[in-house]
């Protein structure tokens, strides 16, 4: 009873953040909308500037624009299609060359659908059960706990949640995956 009631409260009592996607961290195959609200993937890569130290070359991710170092947040994403991506928070400092890990001891921490599957990206993957088809993700953050949860909707209790995050006093930002045919938008 006492874990619902905190799962409840987390739900409750963070605050809403007002992400918004940095195009400077976007893989080439991502497409950010003009108010940087949406993404979705593209068979072509985009004709970008040189490789900046930020842009992800390998894996198809991009990071929110602002991180936060402390307090409770949550912010909402409209998975319009595909069945293929993960939100979370990554570290700074996570790599953005090569092929990247979806791990907390890599600086992610995520959970999303490959196929027909729902994960958390834990070492090892835990699979999640089938929640149907998912509209809306709430990605909530509590940073001085150390704690990420993932809520389908209006679903209770979170789907699932990192307990004791290990965020080693760097900033983390919201973390987006977006797989072939997939299409994520963040809600007011």
């Amino acid at each position: 009873m006492l874990n619902k009631f905190n799962s409840l409260f987390f739900f409750f009592s963070s605050s809403p953040a007002n992400v918004m996607l940095d195009p400077e961290t976007a893989h080439p195959r991502l497409i950010l909308s003009e108010d940087r609200k949406s993404v979705r993937w593209t068979d072509a890569e985009q004709d970008l500037p040189p490789t900046t130290p930020q842009r992800f070359d390998a894996s198809s991710c991009v990071l929110g624009y602002q991180g936060f170092t402390l307090g409770s947040h949550y912010w909402e994403v409209e998975v319009a299609r595909g069945r293929t991506w993960a939100l979370g928070v990554a570290r700074h400092s996570v790599p953005r060359k090569g092929w990247i890990r979806f791990q907390p001891e890599k600086g992610i921490w995520a959970m999303g659908r490959c196929r027909s599957r729902y994960r958390a990206f834990t070492s090892p993957v835990t699979t999640l059960p089938a929640p149907g088809e998912t509209g809306r993700v709430r990605v909530a953050l509590d940073y001085g706990v150390g704690q990420v949860a993932f809520y389908l909707s209006e679903r209770e209790p979170p789907v699932f949640t990192f307990q004791k995050a290990s965020f080693g006093g760097e900033s983390v930002f919201p973390f987006f995956w977006v797989g072939r045919g997939s299409h994520l938008r963040l809600c007011p």
